[in-house]
């Protein structure tokens, strides 16, 4: 990578970070994925506790592996054979857990985070509930304000991750969003995330690279 655009990206996650904090938010930059699951080792304690809501980037760090190593209580969501009553059951489980770990659709500059979620069970826990919340994020969420970050999500996430779940949706169709009102529609939740009254709750980790969508 160009040196220039390194001192860029690391300025403007220092300026996140510092943001996050003044929000009562903890942030974290991570600079692969080996140092994040030696990051979460130390953040989750064993024998904890853990949930976790929908998310490609958990995937594609190795986290849910991580999790299923046996050193956890994992609420596992994505374990085979589950039936939609199993998985109520987890996402109401989810709010007493230790720990919650999710990823975020953007992260504004100004330490704010955005997301739509379609039937809440991931953004519900975020708000509230479980002790401890940690946010795994690539570099590719972070978006200048929250005009920015609802157009990301909009026209780039939301018909991405509607695609991945196989949604009969115009934005399945035509590669964006036209605010349709389809019953399978997945842009149900629209919840901005400007700050704690716990301090230290949630924890956002900035991974340098790209995840998700």
């Amino acid at each position: 990578m160009d040196n220039n655009i390194a001192w860029y990206r690391e300025k403007q996650v220092e300026r996140i970070i510092k943001n996050l904090n003044r929000r009562n938010m903890e942030g974290y930059f991570i600079k692969d994925k080996e140092q994040l699951l030696l990051e979460l080792n130390e953040l989750i304690i064993e024998g904890s506790i853990v949930g976790v809501g929908d998310s490609i980037t958990l995937f594609e760090t190795g986290v849910i592996d991580f999790l299923r190593s046996g050193k956890f209580e994992f609420l596992d969501k994505f374990k085979e054979g589950l039936t939609s009553e199993d998985k109520k059951e987890i996402y109401i489980k989810n709010f007493s857990a230790d720990s919650f770990l999710c990823s975020t659709n953007a992260i504004t500059e100004n330490g704010e985070l955005y997301n739509i979620d379609g039937n809440g069970s991931r953004v519900a826990p975020m708000l509230y509930g479980p002790k401890q919340v940690i946010i795994i994020a690539g570099i590719n969420k972070i978006v200048k304000d929250l005009d920015e970050a609802q157009i990301r999500v909009r026209q780039y996430a939301a018909p991405l991750d509607a695609k991945r779940l196989n949604k009969d949706t115009p934005c399945t169709k035509i590669g964006y969003c036209v605010n349709c009102s389809s019953p399978k529609r997945i842009c149900n939740d629209f919840v901005t995330i400007t700050g704690q009254f716990i301090k230290g709750r949630i924890k956002v980790l900035i991974v340098d690279d790209y995840f998700g969508y």
